[in-house]
């Protein structure tokens, strides 16, 4: 597979690096230095890996606009505004987004929504999450996915952490809790409490290599796919 890569920080040296050693070619790669030369780029490739920051879109939607070519992104942060302009592109090639690529929260993503269409509303759903001391936002983009599993019509309120005299808990609240220490890479649980039983679903993450093992290989099925908004559930579990 020839593949573009979008960003070189940490996400794009490690995807760099382990397409190469699958066998797949790396035919070019393009940061804020010299993403302008995106727009004359001719070499064909087979699909763009996008692990960079949202100011990269115009250049990656001109140029998937005029190859065709699919987009893969795991780009965080957009506006609404910019979030509808990459899925515009589902109008000219295969297009999938994800905030995780990890292939272990695809499917805890998947059990998610099995479970809570069962065990809600008799039980109560809490999320909490953990990240390294260097992560700027919160929740992460990982939490915000799980809690859409759990609650695609978004009926629940969010509650973001509680103090002093915050009432009793409501039947339509879930709440959000974000911890933040060391270098851990990524841990998030989810607690279904129930009348005398409770449920926890756990996924803790080692390294990045997680997310870029995942992205290759939803890349190397997305190549297959006619132009269109892709989810990683539809493509993982199609079947």
């Amino acid at each position: 597979m020839r593949i573009i890569l979008i960003g070189s920080g940490k996400m794009g040296r490690l995807l760099e690096e382990t397409a190469a050693a699958a066998g797949d070619d790396v035919v070019g790669v393009f940061n804020r230095a010299n993403l302008a030369s995106l727009a004359d780029f001719a070499e064909p490739a087979d699909v763009v890996i996008d692990f960079s920051r949202p100011e990269t879109l115009p250049a990656v939607a001109e140029y998937v606009r005029r190859t065709g070519t699919p987009l893969l992104s795991g780009t965080t942060g957009y506006t609404p505004e910019e979030k509808a302009e990459l899925e515009s592109l589902g109008e000219a090639a295969p297009v999938l987004w994800s905030a995780n690529f990890s292939l272990g929260i695809a499917v805890l993503a998947k059990a998610l929504s099995l479970v809570s269409g069962v065990l809600r509303p008799g039980f109560d759903v809490e999320l909490a999450e953990a990240h390294h001391n260097q992560k700027a936002d919160a929740p992460s983009g990982t939490a915000k996915l799980l809690v859409n599993a759990i609650d695609p019509g978004h009926e629940l309120a969010p509650q973001y952490g509680r103090e002093g005299n915050c009432g009793r808990r409501s039947e339509n609240e879930i709440g959000i809790h974000s911890l933040r220490g060391g270098t851990v890479a990524g841990t998030h649980t989810v607690y279904f409490l129930g009348p005398d039983e409770e449920l926890e679903f756990t996924h803790r993450a080692a390294s990045r290599r997680i997310f870029v093992n995942g992205a290759l290989r939803a890349a190397h099925l997305l190549v297959r796919e006619p132009k269109g908004l892709i989810s990683l559930d539809s493509l993982l579990f199609h079947a």
